[in-house]
């Protein structure tokens, strides 16, 4: 009796002999006959990788002294991981009935996972993962535990490293981030909802994802649930090139994207964390924005690219080197500024003290300016604008535009710290299409440097009226570019 197996197999071969007699008399070559249309690739098999990178990967347990500050919904620890960690609203759950605690207990407050950075036991992970924590159990494959020690954590890039009391231990081997490629199959390991030692697999969906200032993510569909946070993210090679850190998700569960910290940026800032414990970076004090395609050609910068300083810091680097309120930051230190988020990069990433160069367009010219970097700080509060005095006449040719522009006094070019501009009265049609408004302080207008309303005329007079006409101007501690459209 014919098996079931036998019987699709005799189908599968009297299928193919009648393809291959009708694509004889087709008069297709015998050599096209004998060779598959396409290659068919099989999926990739991940048990070799999970044998050799799993020893490597530990679950991380926090503990923190319990405090009158009780969960609003009774709601398990790994799930309120997940609220915590990425902002979404916590569901209106019906309160547990347990039992209260005494101040003072110890209790289970979270987990995540981490990898075996270095033999002697230094381990990373995500600083959100230790966060808050009073003590960290690190538990290995072998079932292991040990109390770790929190050598550093620097949520900026969410990166943290601690250190057990071993020896011997199997390290992860580190891959070059920069062979990475689009479509590559990568894998994931790491304890979901404390389920440990759980296998992921897909694809690189995106590199350089923008989603924070110091970071470009890589993007992937691996499957990454709350307590995956500090599991390695792994090539076919068997080589970490990422960090697990966060997912998108408006239901709580994974929905096709995740993203990890390239391991790259990861060493770079664990080796500072391993040295002293904390992470120094960079400052050149400005505000930057983004550069507009409408902005890029009325300026004469060609293409959009690099970043539009917005606000110079009194008395920081940038402002003793000479950089201006609407100057365009092209190039750092000979690397090109392509987008806005380029630069807090470049400038976190350079040791404070450095001398660099940083070239910058200004009213269309390109210069080099340089700039000897500083060490981050937290913002300074914006100082409040000085109160303006009483309004002169405004002049008939900004009133073309829909403007109203008066001189500045003495006192609000120093409150402001500029040598030049005039003060905006007011704004209708045009200009208030534009965005500009009351109490704006316009530093240049066609791509020219104005010093009062004299000057402003003479260049508004000379502008075509018939193509937009590019105003810098600057509002508070701001400045930014306007294109206003005359007769629109």
């Amino acid at each position: 009796m014919m098996s079931k197996f036998d019987g699709n197999a005799l189908r599968s071969l009297a299928f193919a002999c009648m393809f291959a007699g009708a694509a004889g008399g087709m008069g297709l070559p015998q050599a096209a006959l004998a060779q598959p249309a396409a290659a068919v690739r099989g999926l990739p098999d991940f048990t070799d990788l999970v044998d050799q990178v799993g020893p490597s990967v530990v679950n991380i347990r926090t503990v923190e002294k319990a405090s009158s500050r009780a969960s609003a919904n009774g709601m398990d620890e790994e799930m309120m991981e997940f609220f915590r960690r990425f902002g979404v609203p916590i569901p209106n759950v019906p309160r547990q009935q347990r039992p209260q605690r005494p101040q003072d207990d110890e209790q289970p407050r979270g987990v995540g996972s981490g990898f075996i950075l270095t033999a002697d036991g230094f381990v990373m992970t995500n600083a959100h993962v230790v966060d808050g924590a009073d003590e960290v159990i690190v538990t290995l494959t072998d079932k292991r535990e040990f109390k770790a020690k929190i050598i550093g954590a620097d949520k900026r890039t969410d990166v943290a490293v601690v250190k057990i009391e071993a020896t011997g231990l199997p390290a992860v081997k580190v891959g070059d981030v920069g062979r990475l490629r689009v479509g590559e199959w990568v894998m994931a390991i790491g304890s979901p909802f404390g389920l440990e030692n759980t296998v992921t697999a897909g694809i690189v969906s995106a590199k350089q994802r923008d989603t924070g200032d110091y970071l470009p993510f890589i993007q992937t569909d691996v499957a990454i649930n709350p307590g995956n946070s500090g599991g390695p993210l792994i090539n076919m090679r068997g080589e970490v090139v990422g960090i697990n850190s966060q997912i998108y998700s408006r239901s709580g569960g994974f929905m096709g994207i995740s993203f990890a910290i390239p391991m790259d940026e990861a060493i770079r800032v664990s080796e500072q964390l391993r040295a002293s414990g904390r992470v120094t970076r960079g400052r050149i004090g400005v505000q930057i924005g983004q550069v507009t395609k409408d902005v890029a050609e009325s300026i004469g910068l060609g293409k959009a690219q690099g970043a539009l300083v917005t606000g110079v810091e009194a008395g920081s680097p940038a402002d003793k080197a000479g950089v201006e309120a609407g100057d365009i930051i092209t190039r750092f230190d000979g690397k090109s500024i392509e987008k806005v988020a380029d630069l807090p990069r470049l400038v976190g990433n350079t040791k404070p003290g450095t001398k660099s160069t940083m070239t910058v367009f200004r009213r269309g010219a390109s210069r080099d300016l340089g700039i000897t970097i500083a060490e981050i700080e937290p913002d300074k509060p914006v100082a409040k604008t000085a109160e303006r005095e009483e309004k002169p006449k405004a002049s008939a040719a900004a009133q073309q535009m829909g403007l109203a522009v008066t001189e500045l006094s003495d006192a609000q070019k120093k409150e402001l710290k500029i040598k030049g501009g005039v003060l905006v009265a007011t704004a209708t049609e045009a200009a208030a299409r534009a965005g500009l408004r009351d109490g704006d302080v316009i530093l240049a207008i066609a791509n020219t440097e104005v010093s009062g309303v004299k000057e402003f005329e003479a260049v508004l007079a000379k502008a075509d009226k018939n193509k937009p006409i590019n105003v810098l101007y600057r509002r508070g501690e701001w400045a930014q570019y306007a294109l206003i459209r005359p007769g629109r």
